[in-house]
């Protein structure tokens, strides 16, 4: 199987000069009172209103708004103030001690908890008292009479029921109509509806004082259970939020012996404001330098360096890792993190908002404000739900009232209700007073009397219109994106996949491709340096004496030789045959040096070891894992390095420096055909497999240097799990043909799936060149160099162990540094859409049926026939199924 470099197609897009201007601003505000998707649209509608602001985005499951704004035009409070005033309490997250700020927000919402229980549990005492009005009938007078009944009514809209129908007239009247506009309607008008049939019997209209009551019970009954359901759902990030330190201990490292187990001030102290063992501190006071002590079962308050001491260290809240991690002198730990068995002393190093646990919280809280594309369906039928829903209920009733009981009469005769979970009778009608006496259930669902009573067509009406207010549901709609993200990405964070938002969970849904860097991503990145080979050729540089030599002719004197861990010796030596047919050695001298314990072997080391050492001059001056091999190489042959300045890197083919006053260039073929050095194909092709840096002074090609990196543990299993969910694997690197062959064979990949020698700029190019083929591509990258291609992907998933550029341009980050986690993004983030499409199509479907149902378009041919109540029942399983199928998604992803 042979692999040449792929041709990337030049792309031009089209260029548009922009102006330059500075970065708009985010600003995040926590937003109380929004009930259902009505609200957060009406949020969302005077965010844009104001001066400056470029866009917003509200989600209700987190009631949290993002305001992104020209930078300087938008003052936060202002803003906050103008929500508060109209209804919606608002708080910006600007300045301030945001562990208050959070601690404030948890708390509010626990005694909004606690106080709908409240509500709840006294609407439930008034639903089980107008029950036993029905089951005791005759045997408690008092239970089953009217005025009774009225009086539950009248307590459950001013006790429970007041904050719903309070909150739902004032945004009736802001022109911001929701749930609770819809709820206060149908309960209010049923009740005064009951109160004309009471106070004037000669009109023969039936009494339902058990409607409001059941009706009110149902609602808070499903708010209730809604927002213990999203409390779960946000249980991840606060547990995550919670990892973050309150306090950090601080010591003074000027101090000549420090007892690290001692939590008492020194003998010789007299005050613990001078000279103290530790003063404790708020951790966010902590400075980049300062010295800390960190004490058994405690947390690591900031992100930092070990320096004294060794301890384990259990990363599993960040990582998703439960074995407690080796940490010595030199290990980097982080916030939140907890010191398992040792003291030590840490120096910090990312404090605040920098910490790694600090930006995991800021990343997902950030991924819970972004929507998935498909919600704007949602978000456009929101804005006008409430108003349409009243609307129908108002054509409803008038439809009913002039056209429907005079073309089928016979819906206003009794008809039997005995038709099981449909046949939800009239509540609690005449008990003991007035025309009817039609008292049925308690719930008045599924009873078997016939009932063949006239009822008055006003009456028929105006009950079909108050079941469509109440069965209509906006929440669900409002619900059902951002809590399968919550759970979605609280899932993620507890297992280290971090997903920056709806939108990314709805393209990692579309993805096709999966496109691999080699270097550092499939392979570790530690590359070890296995073979090389001086090639002095009229050069003014002499690799035998000490820098500044005359020229010497030897095409292939030299060859230098490392043996690998299993000590067989790895010759790249050409043979040739003598006048008597005996293979003779075409090299001369072969330097041999143990890859295991670094030890020179014997042989002409001289020449070789002065090709390293002029490599590792020219490399000091560049950040790349070659450059980290050949250095280490150096350093463990003793070799010391020579002066060297002017450093030039070009990314992709190699780097450049003045040794000795010399330009040295030390690079891949291409580098040198630029520096119009040749290169034989002999010797490329005697480092088949391998990595080849050439290197190269005044136009003579020195020699080259072989390097090999080795795969991941998990690589090949990632890729096998990828292709069995229906992905093409492939992958992407600037290295030699060679050596990406030799790794996609170990992975088993076809030559069609290598591009090979490409650089940075080209990766960009070879993503777009697969987009334009149709290809949804997702790249998995860990360095500068990965960036563009990053961008350019549909999805960019990087590793945390990378470096910040490749973290930042992606849409998915993995903390821990495992491949295997990106076959589990893909499928966290396919699991999530799906129960996102899941709760869309339920909650449309449930409004398109439920709404119509609610109409009376059964009652002609059936006498299906929905009360008030039993709509509200619906209404209330519509919000809570939503988010109890998203924390479904729990399930599928246990530990």
């Amino acid at each position: 199987m042979q692999f040449v470099p792929k041709a990337i197609p030049e792309i031009q897009p089209e260029i548009i000069p922009v102006k330059e201007s500075p970065p708009p601003e985010l600003v995040t505000f926590d937003v109380a009172g929004m009930k259902c998707a009505g609200c957060a649209k009406a949020v969302e509608r005077q965010l844009m209103q104001h001066s400056g602001v470029i866009s917003a985005c509200v989600n209700l499951a987190v009631e949290v708004a993002t305001v992104e704004c020209q930078p300087g035009a938008v003052d936060a409070e202002v803003l906050a103030k103008k929500l508060t005033d109209n209804g919606f309490p608002s708080q910006s997250r600007l300045g301030g001690n945001q562990r208050e700020a959070e601690a404030a927000i948890i708390e509010r919402r626990r005694q909004e908890i606690r106080q709908q229980i409240n509500q709840l549990s006294i609407a439930l005492i008034l639903i089980i008292l107008s029950g036993l009005g029905h089951i005791v009938g005759t045997k408690a007078p008092i239970l089953s009479n009217i005025w009774f009944h009225w009086g539950l009514a009248t307590l459950a809209l001013l006790l429970p029921g007041r904050p719903i129908i309070v909150d739902g007239c004032r945004s009736l009247w802001r022109n911001a109509p929701n749930m609770n506009t819809l709820v206060a309607l149908g309960a209010v008008t049923a009740y005064t509806a009951s109160n004309a049939a009471l106070l004037f019997p000669r009109m023969g209209w039936e009494c339902f004082f058990d409607e409001p009551v059941m009706l009110l019970g149902f609602i808070l009954l499903g708010k209730t259970l809604e927002q213990q359901a999203r409390r779960r759902a946000a249980s991840a990030l606060q547990a995550l939020i919670a990892l973050q330190p309150a306090t950090a201990r601080l010591v003074d490292f000027k101090l000549p012996i420090l007892d690290l187990h001692s939590q008492e001030l020194p003998l010789n102290s007299t005050s613990g404001l001078y000279n103290p063992q530790y003063i404790e501190i708020p951790a966010d006071r902590v400075r980049v330098g300062e010295w800390l002590q960190v004490l058994p079962g405690e947390k690591i308050p900031v992100d930092g360096e070990i320096c004294e001491g060794k301890t384990t260290v259990d990363e599993s809240m960040l990582t998703g890792e439960s074995m407690p991690v080796l940490k010595q002198p030199g290990d980097t730990v982080a916030a939140g993190t907890i010191n398992k068995s040792g003291a030590v002393v840490m120096r910090a190093t990312r404090t605040g908002q920098e910490t790694t646990v600090a930006q995991m919280v800021a990343l997902v809280q950030a991924a819970q404000t972004r929507k998935a594309p498909i919600q704007n369906l949602a978000d456009t039928v929101a804005g006008y739900f409430v108003y349409g829903v009243m609307a129908i209920s108002v054509l409803t009733f008038l439809f009913w009232y002039f056209a429907g009981t005079h073309i089928w009469p016979s819906v206003l005769l009794g008809h039997d209700m005995g038709h099981g979970a449909w046949g939800m009778g009239h509540g609690a009608s005449g008990m003991g007073h007035g025309a009817w006496g039609m008292g049925h259930g308690a719930l008045g669902m599924g009873n078997q009397l016939s009932i063949t009573d006239y009822q008055s067509p006003l009456l028929l009406s105006l009950k079909l219109a108050i079941a469509v207010l109440v069965i209509a549901c906006p929440c669900a709609l409002g619900l059902a994106t951002p809590t399968a993200i919550l759970v979605g990405s609280g899932i993620g964070a507890e297992r280290g996949l971090l997903i920056r938002g709806g939108d990314v969970l709805e393209r990692v849904h579309q993805l096709d491709t999966v496109v691999f860097d080699k270097t550092g991503t499939l392979t570790t990145g530690n590359l070890i340096l296995t073979d090389y080979l001086p090639i002095f050729q009229n050069s003014e540089l002499d690799l035998n004496s000490d820098i500044n030599v005359g020229n010497r002719q030897d095409a292939c004197s030299t060859i230098s030789t490392i043996d690998d861990v299993s000590g067989n010796r790895q010759d790249a030596c050409f043979t040739i045959d003598d006048v008597s047919g005996n293979r003779q050695d075409a090299c001369s001298t072969i330097s041999t040096i143990d890859d295991v314990s670094g030890n020179k072997q014997d042989g002409c080391s001289t020449i070789g070891s002065k090709l390293l050492q002029i490599a590792a001059a020219v490399e000091r001056g560049a950040c790349h894992p070659i450059a980290a091999a050949i250095l280490l190489e150096s350093q463990k042959q003793a070799l010391p390095l020579l002066p060297a300045e002017d450093f030039y890197t070009e990314p992709g083919f190699g780097v450049s420096a003045l040794v000795d006053g010399r330009r040295v260039f030390a690079g891949n073929v291409a580098w040198m055909s630029e520096q119009g050095v040749a290169v034989p194909t002999q010797l490329s092709e005697s480092l088949h497999g391998k990595t080849a840096v050439y290197v190269a002074s005044g136009g003579v090609l020195l020699g080259v240097i072989g390097l090999k990196d080795t795969l991941r543990l998990d690589a090949k299993a990632t890729v096998d799990r990828l292709r069995e969910m229906g992905l093409r694997v492939m992958m992407l690197t600037g290295d030699t043909a060679s050596a990406a062959a030799a790794t996609a064979q170990q992975l088993g990949l076809a030559a069609a799936d290598v591009f090979a020698e490409v650089r940075p700029d080209g990766k960009a190019r070879a993503i777009a060149s697969l987009q334009a083929q149709g290809c949804k591509v997702a790249v998995v990258g860990d360095g500068i160099n990965d960036a563009p291609a990053l961008a350019q992907a549909d999805v960019g998933i990087g590793l945390q162990c990378g470096t910040d550029v490749a973290v930042e341009t992606a849409q998915i980050v993995l903390m821990r540094n495992a491949l295997m986690d990106v076959v589990e993004s893909i499928d966290l983030g396919r699991a999530t859409f799906n129960k996102i499409r899941q709760n869309l199509f339920w909650a449309f479907a449930y409004n398109t049926l439920g709404i119509p149902v609610a109409a009376g378009i059964l009652l002609p041919a059936t006498g299906i026939l929905l009360s008030p109540a039993a709509a509200a029942a619906f209404m209330a399983f519509s919000s809570v199924s939503v988010v109890t199928n998203s924390l479904l998604l729990r399930r599928k992803f246990r530990a």
